[in-house]
């Protein structure tokens, strides 16, 4: 009899395990977006684990918001398609937020006749650009209205290409936080 409840004891420990892990929420902290493989000008986005290699464990629906507008996207296998396609070259910010904070990226998709190529831009750029131009202008003075000219020329180029304050501001915080 005494083998008989510990053998009981032992199934119902592993039973309580195994329900214990298939009932925790599973998270999506971070991702990488690549153009699908059928190069229709759709992003896949792909879940990763912290060292950007690629899972499929991440099955489900999840909320991102894609260039300002909120999307709810099915990942099968750890992939996810975007529904819309991306007609001219311009900027992509992607942000997700869960319960352990928001995860935000961004990059610069060139489209080309041989498809989509997908750059992502370092926080660090965004804010050492500009500031590198400022400091040149302010060393040599007789270039603060050639500085002017570069920096607004640069403030058009992201605008016209999609890149918002909003998404310049929060892919810089987001990376200082990560720093910190």
């Amino acid at each position: 009899m005494n083998y008989l409840t510990s053998i009981i004891s032992v199934v119902c420990f592993f039973c309580f395990l195994t329900y214990g892990k298939a009932s925790q929420p599973l998270n999506l902290n971070n991702f990488i977006v690549k153009e699908s493989l059928i190069k229709n000008g759709k992003l896949a986005i792909v879940a990763c684990d912290s060292a950007d290699v690629p899972t499929d464990k991440v099955s489900g629906t999840f909320v991102f918001v894609i260039n300002g507008f909120k999307q709810t996207l099915s990942f099968h296998d750890g992939v996810a398609l975007s529904p819309q396609e991306i007609d001219q070259s311009s900027f992509v910010f992607i942000k997700h937020e869960n319960v352990l904070g928001t995860h935000s990226k961004l990059y610069y998709a060139y489209k080309s006749a041989n498809g989509l190529q997908l750059i992502k831009i370092n926080w660090v750029f965004l804010l050492l650009v500009p500031l590198l131009i400022i400091f040149i202008a302010t060393i040599y003075k007789r270039l603060i209205f050639l500085a002017i000219i570069v920096l607004l020329a640069l403030t058009y180029f992201n605008y016209h290409k999609g890149l918002s304050f909003e998404g310049i501001f929060e892919t810089i915080s987001s990376g200082i936080k990560s720093f910190l």
